[in-house]
């Protein structure tokens, strides 16, 4: 990565520019995509346009970062061949990831994450939250909401209308795998511990409910579907969840507040697709329209254009599928108070960063001519952000990146706001 002293973008970023870029230069159709060279280039030709006045970085800063909290002995072998113990020192800092966003009916944020990690891949992951009630300028330290046998991961969270928290999330035993082969060898041990019947009873999606701001958490329901943002509410009160599941997308709804989940749809796939599409995420717009957004990587990693589906009916039926011309993934989709739809996703190749893109006609066009640069990263283990906006209009996105090159992530917000 270049040095930030001297990163154009960088500079633009702290110094409290607007950062937009572009990748492309005319509108892309479903079968027109540009090929990789061709994306490049665009991308290295938009540098000449991040100074426009479209958007403003007001703040960007590190919101939380688990530190190392067990003592570790190290050794040396001493003049007799024997081991020797030396001076103990502090585990490096735990791994986060994978966050969303919340806003209370009492103004209170909300973050829920996947925290006190190894790694990527590890046993160890908890649902943790931190609050925030001055709009995020400050937040409070981790609370465990739950910690399974196995590990937990990605974590959504919203406040229904009955002042309900309800957090999604599922249990992996990636860990396990043997095909994941250094990964394996090192957990090997920790997955024979743990009982088969505990295994079958975790492993699976969960969401689990709060009917007291998040002071004590209801017993986990089962959910066919998982993504990482969770459920969002309809305006007829109905929770809808579109998520990964039975091998494709599902539709779930819930008519009780998230105490029962049940099947109403599913998305198809495209007739021709070389690839999994997955970590899906929706919005209700005010014309009752439902826009759903798909991460969709084929082998062809120039090709990892968000897909999109519509809904007109409350998520009973859908459309098929399209390419949009964004690049990136997962999708987090947010109206705006003026009618504007927001998509924010990481961008998982150079240059690393994570992005925003605008519709202004309820997802038919996409605005990449003015893609929105939000923060840059180091490397690609980045991403999935989520967004609220303020009363004022302007917003605030999570995500997960690292703070320091080479060490375990952390979560960041940027709060920004778009010049009209």
């Amino acid at each position: 990565m270049k040095d930030k002293k001297t990163n154009r973008r960088n500079f633009l970023k702290i110094t409290g520019f607007t950062t937009i870029g572009s990748l492309f230069v005319g509108e892309l159709l479903s079968n027109e995509l540009a090929s990789y060279s061709d994306i490049i280039e665009r991308e290295a030709g938009a540098q000449s346009r991040l100074d426009n006045k479209r958007v403003t970085i007001i703040e960007t800063k590190l919101v939380c970062k688990e530190p190392g909290k067990y003592l570790i002995a190290g050794n040396v072998i001493d003049e007799n061949g024997h081991v020797k113990a030396t001076e103990p020192f502090l585990e490096p800092n735990r791994y986060l990831g994978w966050p969303t966003i919340a806003k209370t009916n009492t103004g209170e944020l909300l973050i829920a994450y996947s925290g006190d990690r190894d790694s990527h891949v590890c046993p160890w992951g908890k649902t943790r939250l931190i609050r925030s009630k001055d709009n995020g300028k400050t937040w409070s330290e981790p609370e465990t909401v739950n910690n399974s046998p196995l590990d937990d991961r990605d974590a959504g969270i919203i406040q229904t209308k009955k002042g309900t928290l309800l957090i999604s999330w599922f249990t992996s035993l990636a860990y396990a795998n043997p095909a994941r082969k250094w990964i394996y060898q090192k957990y090997a041990r920790v997955a024979e511990k743990i009982p088969e019947e505990l295994k079958k009873h975790w492993l699976g999606n969960w969401t689990t409910r709060s009917e007291d701001g998040g002071k004590t958490w209801l017993t986990p329901t089962r959910t066919i579907g998982t993504a990482p943002h969770g459920p969002i509410q309809l305006r007829d009160g109905r929770l809808l969840f579109v998520g990964n599941g039975l091998g494709g997308i599902v539709v779930e709804e819930s008519k009780d507040d998230g105490i029962s989940w049940q099947l109403i749809s599913k998305i198809p796939f495209p007739n021709e697709t070389d690839t999994g599409i997955t970590e899906p995420h929706l919005v209700e717009l005010k014309s009752g329209k439902i826009i759903a957004m798909f991460r969709n990587e084929p082998k062809d990693r120039s090709r990892c254009f968000l897909l999109q589906s519509d809904s007109y009916d409350g998520g009973k039926t859908w459309t098929p599928m399209r390419l949009t011309n964004i690049w990136g993934y997962p999708p987090h989709l947010l109206e705006l108070k003026n009618g504007w739809v927001l998509v924010v996703y990481g961008h998982r190749r150079e240059p690393f960063s994570e992005k925003a893109c605008i519709s202004r006609d309820e997802g038919k066009t996409w605005d990449i001519e003015n893609e929105i640069i939000l923060s840059e990263a180091f490397n690609g283990d980045l991403g999935y952000p989520a967004s609220i906006q303020f009363d004022d209009g302007s917003i605030l996105t999570v995500y997960y990146q690292q703070e320091k090159e080479g060490e375990p992530t952390s979560l960041f917000t940027t709060h920004w706001k778009i010049n009209y």
